[in-house]
């Protein structure tokens, strides 16, 4: 398994450190942070994957933490647990860009099959922006696709030539390697 970095927040050091025993136990690198202030200073210093963080905390709460977060990192995850299990608060989270929400007390299987739904669904947001940035080409004629200022996939098809001029400004010096070489050779003298 891909060691993913959790970030724990909750100004309550008994769930703060069950919670980070309990992902620990799953395989997990845990970090933990006992307020906002000092997750934010985690955020800006290290990678993390995914944010668990209570969403109501002395000076700086969840929604700030999930927002410095998202800021830094538009790909991480966010889970806001809450001991206030009213819809409001829910909902403020979602409309902040959280990308799930927890009510306190919460389950471990509960907590785990989050995680883990959340972490598979980054992996395949990043695997797709990978894909993305692939440059698409014939694998026919070799010829290029060039979605610049079109929509993914609706782009103009060319040839690497004109796809490097076009880009680059770049001219090709026509030459053959020499295995090419050897083959053109080969054709001319059958020809004669």
């Amino acid at each position: 398994m891909n060691k993913y970095n959790i970030l724990l927040v909750d100004d309550d050091q008994l769930i703060l450190k069950t919670m980070a025993l309990s992902v620990k136990n799953k395989g997990y690198s845990v970090t933990t942070a006992c307020s906002g202030e000092e997750a934010i200073d985690i955020l800006s210093k290290q990678h993390i994957d995914l944010v668990i963080t209570d969403l109501v905390m002395e000076q700086v709460g969840g929604i700030e933490v999930l927002s410095k977060a998202k800021k830094l990192d538009s790909e991480i995850m966010v889970i806001i647990l809450t001991g206030y299990g009213d819809i409001t608060s829910a909902i403020e989270a979602l409309r902040f860009d959280a990308d799930d929400y927890l009510l306190k007390p919460c389950e471990d299987e509960e907590i785990y099959f989050k995680i883990s739904s959340l972490l598979e669904k980054q992996y395949l947001r990043r695997k797709i922006k990978i894909y993305e940035k692939i440059l698409p080409v014939c694998s026919v004629c070799k010829q290029i696709r060039d979605d610049t200022g079109k929509g993914h996939g609706t782009g103009d098809w060319m040839s690497l030539e004109k796809y490097v001029y076009k880009k680059f400004g770049l001219e090709f010096s026509h030459t053959y390697c020499p295995v090419c070489k050897k083959k053109a050779l080969e054709e001319l003298e059958r020809d004669f």
